[in-house]
């Protein structure tokens, strides 16, 4: 897609509202609960003796935020959205459509934890700004959009192998009866 094509869809979706942002954050967080799970389960495997160690319960708390980090950087950046967003059509890009850098998506992390540690005030900040961003979308420079039902199942549809469009498709089934 051309620089200019990416600006106008970006233009066509609206931007994300409160309830929709909260709503992708909570089912983000009982996947991060999960995922957190699974990446505790060596964590008792550390001798007794040496968990209590202040160093050893710093990278512990480091590894679980580092977790947390990749969880959301790397959807970010691979996908424009998490799995929560995702569910509700949310996808996070850049004024010009594009996708995030890892850069961004750093920015946009802490950002998000700024925005929590004021009681989440940098979320209610899209209540009273004219085009619906929270502080970490200021900061980073992105906006979160809500994608149209059609473009998602596009999406969803292309990912499956099986539903290839155009000529190609055709000629694939017609040399499956072939054989």
């Amino acid at each position: 897609m051309h620089d200019t094509e990416e600006i106008n869809a970006v233009r066509r979706n609206p931007p994300a509202g409160l309830l929709r942002r909260l709503a992708a954050i909570v089912y983000d967080w009982l996947l991060l609960v999960g995922v957190l799970f699974l990446v505790s389960l060596p964590l008792p495997l550390i001798d007794n003796s040496i968990s209590q160690t202040w160093w050893i319960r710093l990278l512990t708390q480091l590894y679980l935020f580092a977790t947390c980090l990749l969880f959301f950087c790397w959807f970010w950046v691979h996908e424009g959205q998490t799995l929560g967003m995702r569910a509700w059509r949310l996808k996070v890009v850049q004024p010009n459509g594009a996708g995030l850098s890892w850069r961004l998506a750093l920015i946009r992390f802490f950002g998000a934890i700024l925005s929590w540690l004021v009681l989440g005030l940098g979320f209610f900040w899209v209540l009273f700004d004219k085009d619906k961003k929270a502080w970490h979308d200021h900061l980073s420079g992105t906006k979160l959009i809500v994608e149209p039902k059609a473009e998602q199942f596009r999406t969803l549809s292309s990912l499956n192998p099986r539903n290839k469009v155009g000529a190609d498709a055709g000629k694939q089934q017609r040399g499956k009866h072939r054989s």
